[in-house]
């Protein structure tokens, strides 16, 4: 029943069961990785809660000009996804490339300071989102390298939770800090920076630098062990079951509609006076806090294919909803429980399912492959629905993403069936030949 599981190659199931036999437990390093998130997500959230007030009315952007650094501050990160991933194999130490990416990040807020105008802005926000980009796929290797296969689920469910925990807390005091200081803005990004070095004070003090030995250290003790190359890396396109996920990721993707647009279709549907508009994003943000843990140790024991399909399911009944329920009051808090249930029956159970699936040296670029067609794919439909809605309406918008997302969930869900028959004993995967292919030519 998992996505990847039964057919994971030996040296993606090899790594992590270190613990098996015992009951699953969360590994220290995931915790410290889930503390270092939330102290990050406190300080990237306290900017994004007043950038777009603080670019329109502050500096008097154009809504163009809003929407042109929108695309900056959400695109950069995917595409530098891989780079990050690649060079965290590629020098075998995940903690330091994540490190450098929480540095990027944490450099670039007091930078926001001095920065005014278009161009300047941008610079600073694509500079921001190339340290989130840089540390995404090296964090979820650390992850995947500390937990036990069958506890992987859970372990990414409590950081994805420790993670929203400080999505929740990060607008909460960017207003306590507005309404309190003369200089409103200049405070948040001040206090914001302050924050942000915390996080990464954290991560150098109690991230291990090698999780179940995958740092430095153990490259150069394992006979052969050189950096992966480009080669390797390439392939990984040779294992089908991750095609099999970054495809079925990818075409999921092609219908998921942005958040920004769930809210004002929810904020049209029922009424919502525009001064509690703000709030609806803490509301999916609190379900995706209480479920994420759940969600993850459901899908460790039922089958992460299973949950994953739900989670989406769960999505396309918010779209039904929103489509056809009478506007009543309830209508919000039911569409934001369905959109915070899908969040924490995907975000954390998809990667769980990658680490099954890729080699551990090679574990950091799988999960950045499948993780920026993931979100190219969301940045698509956003851009496409934006069209059909400008063109057609919302409401048949809508209704072409529903249709969308019901024929990709049932593509998915024959892709991503379990193996017929018993399971075959496991046999080297193609990229681990190609690794030591290479390493034999050199």
């Amino acid at each position: 029943m998992y996505l990847a599981d039964r057919s994971a190659p030996a040296g993606a199931r090899g790594a992590p069961d270190r613990g098996a036999g015992r009951s699953p437990v969360v590994a220290s390093a995931v915790l410290a990785l889930g503390t270092v998130s939330l102290i990050t997500d406190i300080s990237s959230e306290m900017v994004t809660a007043v950038l777009p007030l603080y670019l329109v009315a502050g500096l008097g952007l154009s809504p163009l000009g809003f929407g042109a650094l929108d695309g900056v501050y959400n695109g950069v990160a995917a595409l530098v996804q891989l780079t990050g991933g690649h060079l965290a194999d590629r020098v075998r130490n995940h903690k330091l490339i994540a490190g450098i990416g929480y540095g990027l990040s944490a450099l670039c807020k007091p930078l926001l300071l001095l920065a005014h105008g278009l161009g300047p802005v941008g610079v600073v926000l694509a500079l921001e989102r190339t340290g989130k980009g840089l540390r995404t796929a090296p964090r979820d290797a650390l992850i995947s390298l500390s937990t036990p296969a069958a506890a992987q689920g859970r372990a990414f469910g409590v950081h994805r939770a420790m993670d929203t925990t400080g999505a929740l807390l990060g607008p909460l005091a960017a207003f306590l800090i507005l309404s309190v200081a003369v200089d409103g803005y200049d405070a948040v990004f001040g206090v914001s920076a302050c924050v942000a070095v915390l996080g990464v004070v954290v991560l150098v003090l109690f991230v291990p630098g090698a999780p179940g030995g995958g740092g430095t250290r153990r490259a150069a003790a394992e006979p052969g062990g050189r950096a992966v190359g480009v080669r390797e890396a390439l392939a990984l396109l040779r294992l089908s079951r991750l095609r099999a996920l970054a495809g079925c990721a990818a075409l999921l993707g092609l219908t998921t509609v942005s958040d920004a647009f769930v809210y004002l279709l929810l904020q049209r549907r029922t009424g919502i006076a525009d001064q509690w508009f703000p709030l609806l994003p803490l509301g999916t943000a609190a379900v995706f806090l209480l479920l994420a843990v759940p969600a993850g140790a459901l899908a460790d024991r039922i089958g992460r294919r299973t949950v994953f399909l739900t989670g989406h399911a769960l999505l396309l009944t918010g779209y039904g909803l929103l489509l056809w329920a009478p506007g009543w009051p309830a209508l919000s808090f039911l569409v934001l429980a369905l959109h915070g249930a899908f969040y924490a029956a995907t975000d954390g159970v998809l990667p769980a399912a990658v680490g099954a699936t890729v080699p551990r040296e090679l574990r950091a670029t799988g999960l950045a492959l499948v993780g920026t067609g993931q979100a190219l794919a969301r940045f698509g439909c956003s851009l496409a629905f934006g069209a059909a809605w400008t063109v057609w309406g919302a409401g048949p918008a809508l209704c072409a993403a529903a249709a969308g997302l019901l024929c990709s969930a049932a593509v998915a869900a024959f892709v991503l069936r379990p193996p017929a028959g018993p399971p075959r004993r496991p046999r080297a995967n193609p990229a681990t030949r190609a690794i030591r292919a290479t390493r034999g030519t050199r």
